[in-house]
């Protein structure tokens, strides 16, 4: 079983029973992972869904529910509703996707009535933890932001330099990922890199950031030094903002796949965190995910 990030559990345990709202969590490992955390004193959650289905899902996997709160709904877009209400009355402090599609969840996290969105651009980040990783590495955006222009790039980098620094107290070191570490103009976001990295220093955004990197100069001290690749950055990336979704998507499904993973992940840069995990992810991922959620509602 892969570890949970013990970054993570130590600085969520500083925030004791943050309330939470759990969505359509009829499922095992969301089930589990909830319980977990609230056995950590982590969070205090309250389940959102079908009550029948809930108890079910308790009794299968033989965990005790009866302490918890639970909201009866009718369907899934009853309890997305819900949950994001609860969170617009500031019940809630962040919001955990169990059984449903993240689609559903989010479009009602969107609606302007719930006031969720603070002007600020929604993102995702991973926080992955691997056996022979001597440090976490943050992957973003690998889950929300399909396409981004050069403008919400700069806004999901803040992002993940934000979320690290809830971490962290040194000035994280951000790759700005693409597949040379030369700007080309036949390659698009090698170009878009450079330019993410033009306006991030325009800002003083306070973080160590150089693009475009490729992944193993932005990760391999011995890679960039065959290269003869000299900053900062190269070879000690904490952060890797990644020129569009399905390269986050992969690089944190092959660190999980292959190299044993722990992936957390969270949407940041609304009014609370939310949590929309695959439902394929394994209980703990979905444990460490509910820590980052934890860490990332700390004022």
């Amino acid at each position: 079983m892969t570890a949970l990030p013990e970054d993570l559990r130590s600085s969520a345990i500083k925030t004791p029973n943050v309330p939470a709202a759990v969505v359509c969590p009829d499922q095992d490992s969301i089930l589990l992972a909830v319980k977990a955390a609230q056995e950590m004193s982590i969070i205090e959650p309250t389940l959102v869904g079908n009550k029948d289905l809930i108890h079910q899902t308790a009794k299968k996997i033989n965990i005790d529910i009866k302490n918890l709160k639970i909201i009866e709904t009718n369907n899934e877009l009853e309890s997305a509703s819900t949950a994001c209400q609860l969170a617009n009355e500031n019940k809630v402090k962040i919001i955990i996707k169990g059984n449903l599609h993240t689609d559903i969840l989010m479009r009602f996290y969107l609606k302007k009535e719930f006031n969720l969105l603070e002007g600020k651009r929604l993102s995702h980040i991973w926080h992955m933890t691997a056996p022979h990783l001597n440090k976490p590495l943050f992957i973003t955006d690998g889950a929300l932001n399909v396409l981004p222009r050069v403008e919400i790039k700069l806004q999901i980098l803040k992002n993940a330099v934000q979320f690290y620094n809830k971490l962290n107290t040194n000035k994280p070191k951000v790759a700005i990922l693409s597949g040379t570490e030369d700007p080309i103009e036949s390659m698009p976001s090698s170009m878009e890199a450079k330019r993410v990295m033009e306006l991030a220093l325009e800002e003083q955004i306070n973080a160590i950031i150089h693009g475009p990197l490729a992944f193993d100069n932005a990760v391999s001290k011995d890679a960039a030094k065959i290269k003869k690749i000299k900053n900062e950055v190269a070879g000690d990336a904490d952060i890797i903002l990644v020129p569009n979704l399905e390269t986050g998507n992969s690089l944190s499904k092959m660190m999980v796949y292959f190299m044993d993973a722990c992936a957390a992940g969270i949407v940041v840069g609304g009014k609370i965190p939310a949590v929309i995990p695959s439902r394929a992810d394994s209980k703990n991922s979905k444990l460490a995910s509910i820590m980052a959620a934890v860490v990332a509602s700390q004022n």
